[in-house]
């Protein structure tokens, strides 16, 4: 899952929402430096990539992408997840989105210290651009999409990620009804594991 996801299945605990965005950049062995509740929201993030990555309805999807895109079908689903929850946003929160989007932006500013360097950096670029209150536009998302494939190789293998995925945008959009639900429901029952469970994921 992508950001504003993982944000809201810690809502509205706060430091397993600024752990949220640290599980994209804090690797390795836990438990390392971080403070323990932070800690528990790299678990929960870390937890959250795993059930995705393994439901059925995720795994099924992936088959549905193009060859030359299938191998990077986890980036593209993660995003296009974003993008389907910041439009069907009062179906999973009864919070506004803009209200959510500046909560989590001022808990990120407030614990920007404990963060690593690159995780201020992205809290930083969120808060700036107003990421989170954007997702809900297919030109961000495929805006994402070339930002995160010039940093995998020299020919963006995700330069032509609109073409590509916009004939799958009405499948995507079902797989995201069917198991978005499933996930908020694992999400709550992780949150207590993500605070207890010692070692790594």
């Amino acid at each position: 899952m992508n950001f504003l996801a993982h944000f809201h299945l810690a809502w509205p605990e706060e430091l397993l929402v600024v752990g949220g965005l640290e599980g994209d950049f804090h690797k390795g062995p836990l438990p390392g430096r971080l403070a323990a509740e932070l800690l528990a929201g790299v678990r929960l993030h870390r937890a959250i990539d795993a059930y995705t990555d393994s439901h059925p309805v995720v795994a099924g999807l992936r088959r549905e992408f193009p060859p030359q895109l299938r191998r990077y079908a986890g980036i593209v689903i993660d995003l296009c997840f974003d993008y389907f929850l910041a439009r069907q946003w009062t179906s999973y929160c009864e919070v506004p989105r803009a209200d959510f989007s500046a909560a989590v932006y001022r808990m990120l500013d407030k614990h920007s210290p404990a963060l690593s360097s690159g995780a201020a950096q992205m809290a930083s670029r969120l808060q700036q651009h107003d990421i989170l209150n954007r997702y809900q536009h297919w030109e961000m998302i495929t805006a994402a999409a070339q930002r995160i494939g010039q940093r995998l190789r020299h020919d963006n293998p995700l330069a032509a990620m609109d073409e590509l995925t916009r004939p799958l945008l009405p499948k995507i959009g079902l797989a995201f009804e069917a198991f978005y639900p499933d996930l908020v429901h694992f999400s709550s029952h992780s949150v207590k594991l993500a605070r207890t469970t010692q070692g790594t994921h």
